[in-house]
C-alpha cells in the first residue's frame, strides 16, 4: 500500500501525469474502499518513479477529478491506465483480468515506443555525422507531418490544432488588409520568420500577409469552436515583430499582453459583454515569455478549468508597448482531443464560466 499515492487535488494528478510513464488510477469510495489484490500487487513489484505510478482516487473526497474522468458511481471500483498523460484503457467493477491484460498493454506500448525513439535518435546522429541538416518550408520547429510549431510541446500532451472546427470560426476588430482568419491555425511556419525578422519582415512586405492584426484599436476577439470535445493545457501563440532598431516605427503592432479566456460559450463575445462575464483565466503575458527565436510565447493553462471544453473564446484586452495594434501570426492548441461532437447541433458542455 504504500506505493500507492493517495490523490487529494487535481493539481497533484495532473503533476504525475505530466512526469509518470504510466499512471495506474484506481476510483473508489467509502462503499467499494477495499482495494483489489491485483492493483496491490502491481502497486508492489511495478511502481517505478517517473515511470509507472499507482494512485488511488475517493471519488466522494475528489469529485471534481472523477467527473473530469467520466467515471460514476456505478462504474466503481474503476481502474484508468495512463500512457504519457493519456488514457490507453479502463476498467470498470474491478475485473482483474481486464485490469491485468490493460496494465501489460500499456507496458508494451512503452516499450515499443522507447524502441522507436531510440532508432530516431540514432537516425539523428547518423544525419549529423553525415553533415546534413533539416529544411523545408517547415523550418527547423517542423514536425514529423509539416507542421511548425514554435515551442515543444508538454510530456504526455499533442498538438491538436486540428480540432479546431475552421468553418465556424469569428475574429472581431481584425485589419482586413492582412489575413484571415484561417491564416492563424495554418500548418506552414510564419512567412516573417522564414524572410528573417525586422521591419521588412514583419510589417507586410512579405508576399504573403499571413497574420492577423487588430484594427481601430490593439483589441482582439476569437471565438474558436472545437470539432471534439478537448483537454487544454497550453496555448502557443506566435507574434512577429519588427527588430527595435528599425526606423519609422510609429505604426508597428505589438504583442498580446493581457489575454481573457472564456469557455464552452455557443458563440463569440462581444466586448462590451466580455467585461461582465468572469473569465475562465486571465493571463498577463511578460517579455520574457516570448522565445526570440521563434516568436512565441507558451501560455500554461490551468488544466482543471479546461476539460470537456467544446469551444473557447479568446479575447486580447490590450498590447505590450503604446502602439495602437495587436498582432497574432500564429495560434497552436496543445493537449488531449475527446469523442467527436454532432456538429449538427452545438452543445454548450459543463457549466457556466
Amino acid at each position: 500500500m504504500s506505493n500507492i499515492v493517495e490523490i487529494t487535488s487535481a493539481d497533484q494528478l495532473s503533476s504525475l501525469l505530466s512526469s509518470s510513464r504510466i499512471v495506474i488510477a484506481n476510483f473508489y469510495s467509502a462503499a467499494t474502499q477495499s482495494m483489489s489484490p491485483l492493483y496491490e500487487q502491481i502497486a508492489l513489484s511495478s511502481s517505478v518513479p517517473n515511470k509507472v505510478t499507482c494512485v488511488k482516487v475517493d471519488t466522494e473526497q475528489q469529485p471534481q477529478i472523477a467527473q473530469s474522468h467520466n467515471v460514476t458511481t456505478s462504474d466503481l471500483p474503476a481502474f484508468i491506465v495512463f500512457l504519457q498523460g493519456k488514457v490507453e484503457d479502463r476498467v470498470n467493477r474491478a475485473n482483474n483480468q481486464k485490469l491485468s491484460e490493460a496494465v501489460q498493454k500499456a507496458n508494451a506500448v512503452t516499450k515499443a515506443n522507447a524502441t522507436t525513439k531510440a532508432n530516431a535518435v540514432n537516425k539523428g546522429n547518423a544525419a549529423k555525422s553525415g553533415g546534413s541538416s533539416s529544411s523545408g518550408s517547415g523550418g527547423a520547429n517542423a514536425s514529423a507531418d509539416g507542421t511548425w510549431r514554435g515551442a515543444d510541446l508538454p510530456r504526455g500532451y499533442g498538438d491538436i490544432t486540428e480540432q479546431v472546427d475552421v468553418r465556424g470560426l469569428d475574429l472581431l476588430n481584425s485589419d482586413t488588409e492582412f489575413g484571415g482568419v484561417r491564416t492563424l491555425f495554418e500548418k506552414t511556419q510564419p512567412s516573417a520568420l522564414a524572410a528573417g525578422k525586422g521591419k521588412r519582415a514583419a510589417s507586410g512586405s512579405t508576399s504573403t500577409e499571413d497574420w492577423v492584426e487588430s484594427d481601430v484599436d490593439e483589441q482582439l476577439m476569437l471565438y474558436l469552436p472545437f470539432t471534439s470535445t478537448i483537454k487544454a493545457h497550453t496555448i502557443h501563440i506566435t507574434s512577429c515583430l519588427p527588430s527595435p532598431d528599425e526606423d519609422d516605427d510609429e505604426d508597428a503592432p505589438m504583442r498580446p499582453k493581457t489575454i481573457r479566456l472564456y469557455t464552452n460559450r455557443q458563440h463569440n463575445l462581444g466586448f462590451e459583454e466580455a467585461e461582465d462575464i468572469p473569465p475562465t483565466q486571465v493571463i498577463e503575458l511578460k517579455p520574457s515569455d516570448w522565445d526570440e527565436k521563434t516568436s512565441t510565447a507558451k501560455v500554461e493553462l490551468r488544466f482543471v478549468k479546461f476539460q470537456n471544453i467544446s469551444s473557447m473564446v479568446l479575447f486580447v484586452v490590450d498590447g505590450d508597448g503604446d502602439g495602437e495594434k495587436t498582432r497574432i501570426d500564429r495560434l497552436r492548441i496543445i493537449g488531449d482531443a475527446g469523442e467527436k461532437r454532432d456538429m449538427g447541433k452545438l452543445e454548450k458542455i459543463g457549466d457556466d464560466p
